[in-house]
């Protein structure tokens, strides 16, 4: 298995650089310092069985990819390693002679709509999931089946287990039956006697739905109740993202959005307007910038200046224009595969070539 220092003693890289924030410019005194590479792969590894696409530390923090998979990528316009081969200058640490046949005109199409735009609509939607958990917490007490049943009353209808209190009756000696072509509505009995063996409304802790019973024909019906049987799966379902979301938040993240007043993820949304305007820049230019030259607006909404539904709006105007401009973009709808195929080739064999010289 390669290692980050095995590229460096073998001498397979093709281009390190400084990536992330400190490439956009946008970096502040607290910021890692995040490296990105090229490397190819030694000639016996790369024809045998045991391609390695990507060699990384355990962090994330420094990632090397293989020059097939960094090809791959470029060609499919992803926003990470158009980045990568598009460093700026004062943040590469190291340029093999053959990495500048990769040229970035090669690569760059109209897919960049849907990699940086479309990613950056995926973060948007992500940030309004956000946005509705910090403004919808929900208990840690988790509601059962019982809080979505209701009781037929008067000109409307109460929940189940304050009608019971008010009879002084309890869900154990309670019997249910179908009520025929009527959805989720159910008769509902008394066992006053405890002498029918009625199953109940729930078996708590073991069933998560009502239960039947089996209901003598002498036995008056008490009640019409209605099980609210979608929104339990709903409530089940949102109860399970949010505090899945609670336990695997990053809360230095969390606490720094929530020091700000706001109620999103600022630094996520600074890098989904910086997508949509290296979307933008790409589809009206030819042409891709990492570092960024409105520095001071995207830092104003890492600080979270901005309300979230301003940013929405914002955001919502921005994906129109791209549109507008993926409609009028000579741009080709994607890179010529097989001018970068050769040049793949090319890039490789120069390099065995080179390696074998050594």
């Amino acid at each position: 298995m390669l290692t980050i220092n095995d590229l460096k003693t073998q001498n397979l890289l093709l281009f390190e650089a400084i990536s992330g924030s400190k490439a956009y410019g946008l970096s502040l005194p607290t910021s890692d310092t995040d490296i990105k590479g090229v490397f190819v792969l030694p000639q016996d590894i790369f024809y045998g069985l045991n391609y390695i696409p990507q060699v990384n530390d355990r962090n994330n923090d420094q990632v090397y990819y293989e020059l097939g998979r960094f090809v791959e990528l470029l060609y499919k316009n992803n926003p990470n390693i158009l980045e990568l081969l598009n460093t700026p200058k004062d943040c590469i640490l190291y340029e093999h002679p053959l990495f500048k046949q990769l040229d970035a005109a090669l690569f760059l199409s109209k897919q960049c709509k849907d990699t940086f735009a479309g990613y950056a609509m995926s973060q948007i939607k992500k940030a309004r999931g956000l946005n509705k958990k910090i403004m919808n917490p929900m208990e840690k007490q988790r509601k059962g089946v019982l809080d979505f049943c209701y009781v037929q009353y008067k000109q409307g209808a109460i929940g189940v287990q304050d009608w019971l209190n008010e009879h002084s009756l309890i869900q154990e000696r309670c019997g249910l039956v179908n009520i025929p072509h009527m959805k989720d509505l159910y008769g509902l009995y008394y066992d006053f006697d405890n002498q029918y063996n009625f199953q109940g409304i729930i078996k708590p802790k073991t069933v998560d739905t009502i239960l039947l019973s089996s209901i003598p024909k002498e036995v008056r019906q008490l009640a019409v109740l209605y099980f609210n049987k979608d929104g339990y799966k709903k409530y089940c379902k949102d109860y399970k993202q949010y505090w899945e979301w609670v336990n695997n938040r990053n809360d230095s993240r969390y606490a720094n959005t929530i020091a700000h007043g706001k109620n999103y993820d600022a630094k996520n949304i600074m890098h989904t307007f910086r997508l949509l305007d290296m979307a933008e820049e790409i589809l009206s230019t030819g042409e891709i910038q990492v570092h960024r030259p409105n520095r001071a607006e995207l830092l104003e909404i890492r600080k979270g200046t901005f309300e979230y539904e301003v940013l929405m709006k914002k955001a919502e105007v921005k994906v129109k224009k791209i549109e507008q401009l993926y409609q009028h973009s000579t741009l080709p709808s994607k890179p010529d595969k097989i001018q970068i195929e050769k040049i793949l080739v090319t890039i490789r064999k120069a390099f065995y070539h080179a390696y074998s010289c050594s």
